[in-house]
């Protein structure tokens, strides 16, 4: 795979992507211990779908999708956002958030392995980011191992939501949607809200008296609609149509490390040496995927 030129907005989007999503995790974390894990995510969704109406209002920018497209965007649905979302909301209610971001983002090595299937070029650069990604991750789990062994059900949704992640980042590519970004995610909110919905009232009993009412249920209810569906799953959705599937996935790769800082500062997750390490290896992985080469 050649190095990938990312434009002026596409570096913006993906700083202001890792910055919102890394301190997510926390967030999430925070949110799932006060509030079940399953309604808390059909609020987020419910009120970012209405948000991005607004804003496709306020830009003018239509959201409407050609019937003949629904098919091809149920499909990419089930893995970018109901796989990706139930288990992910699932799976941090049983980890860290520290670990729970660690684990979601191996989703490169399912990205290149669901990509293979569909031969998509990997090249070496690919497989160098690639690896200095995985030695990241292991290092990241260095410490973890004897608190993830007693979490073998977290560690197995988290798996299965980067699984999931990253056969989508793959499907995007293999079948483009040539939709505005907002329109493309806006449309993918309502199934994924109705599956949300409707595993929340079965598992969660959710109904009118059990809505959420205090400041801590309410407060990342909106930072989630705002901050990561509003602004960040739009701005992924862009980076992966117009990226490459291994150089759109490795180039969030920063947020892990941001989300095991933010733990550690939100909810004292302390860090430890792995976790500067991994930095170094995450930044050295992206720099060899995503900077061009010299020419002569």
């Amino acid at each position: 795979m050649p190095a990938v030129r990312l434009t002026l907005l596409q570096l913006q989007l993906l700083l202001g992507m890792t910055v919102v999503w890394g301190i997510n995790w926390p967030v999430m974390k925070y949110a799932v211990t006060h509030y079940t894990p399953l309604s808390f995510r059909f609020f987020c969704m419910l009120l970012g779908a209405f948000i991005m109406w607004g804003l496709a209002a306020a830009m003018k920018v239509s959201l409407r999708v050609p019937k003949a497209l629904w098919g091809r965007m149920l499909w990419l649905c089930l893995p970018n956002m109901i796989g990706w979302h139930v288990f992910c909301v699932l799976a941090v209610k049983e980890l860290s958030s520290g670990r729970a971001a660690i684990l979601g983002y191996t989703m490169p090595v399912w990205t290149v392995l669901t990509g293979l299937l569909f031969k998509h070029p990997v090249g070496a650069r690919g497989w160098i980011g690639l690896a200095l990604a995985m030695v990241a991750t292991l290092l990241l789990l260095s410490s973890e191992f004897n608190a993830i062994a007693g979490s073998p059900l977290g560690v197995l949704l988290m798996c299965i939501a980067a699984g999931s992640w990253g056969l989508g980042t793959t499907l995007i590519k293999r079948f483009p949607v040539d939709l505005h970004p907002l329109a493309f995610t806006h449309f993918m909110m309502w199934p994924t809200m109705a599956a949300m919905g409707t595993l929340a009232v079965v598992l969660e009993g959710l109904g009118p008296g059990h809505l959420p009412t205090t400041w801590p249920q309410i407060w990342p209810i909106v930072y989630n609609a705002v901050g990561v569906f509003a602004f960040a799953q739009v701005g992924w959705f862009t980076l992966a149509k117009s990226l490459p599937p291994v150089a759109s996935s490795l180039s969030v790769m920063m947020i892990p490390v941001v989300g095991v800082m933010a733990g550690a500062f939100f909810l004292g997750e302390a860090p430890h040496w792995p976790d500067f390490a991994a930095l170094g290896l995450i930044l050295t992985a992206m720099v060899v995927v995503l900077l061009p080469r010299r020419t002569a």
